[in-house]
């Protein structure tokens, strides 16, 4: 007696794309959600460093008349929001590690995540962050004084 077959088994290289094929499009959703929340971060940092520039602007105004530099006031500025991001970065380190640790022990083939891949990281935040935030501190250091020293 001959059984007849009703599906053909597929060659290995199909089964190993159709087993990663989920993967791929989480990939790409997760890239692109990726991008929404940076871009929604730096809308919000940005608003977060209008309103600290605002609330300084006397600071602001009398630090320039004793003469500091352009560069001086716009480091000042910075260091806070950048302060913060690194410690974002020291909490969001832990988290990424033990969430990424426990989604790649479903794979077959497990790798190592690498110390660089946190500092890459890292070091890609507190870029945007210093990007987003430099607009309106240099705008704030090349502020007339007098405008904001008058004003109050």
């Amino acid at each position: 007696m001959h059984r007849r077959v009703l599906f053909k088994r597929p060659c290995g290289d199909i089964i190993f794309n159709q087993q990663y094929q989920a993967e791929i499009k989480f990939g790409q959703l997760f890239g692109v959600f990726t991008m929404l929340a940076i871009g929604i971060a730096c809308f919000g940092l940005f608003g977060l460093a209008l309103f600290s520039v605002k609330q300084r602007r006397k600071e602001i105004g009398i630090r320039k008349v004793m003469g500091a530099s352009i560069v001086q006031i716009t480091a000042l500025l910075s260091k806070e929001f950048v302060g913060l991001v690194i410690i974002e970065i020291i909490i969001a380190c832990p988290v990424a590690l033990f969430i990424m640790s426990k989604w790649l022990q479903a794979f077959a083939y497990r790798i190592e995540i690498g110390w660089w891949v946190f500092v890459t990281g890292g070091l890609t935040a507190i870029i945007i962050a210093l990007i987003t935030i430099s607009y309106q501190a240099v705008n704030a250091a090349i502020s007339n004084p007098v405008k904001s020293l008058r004003s109050e």
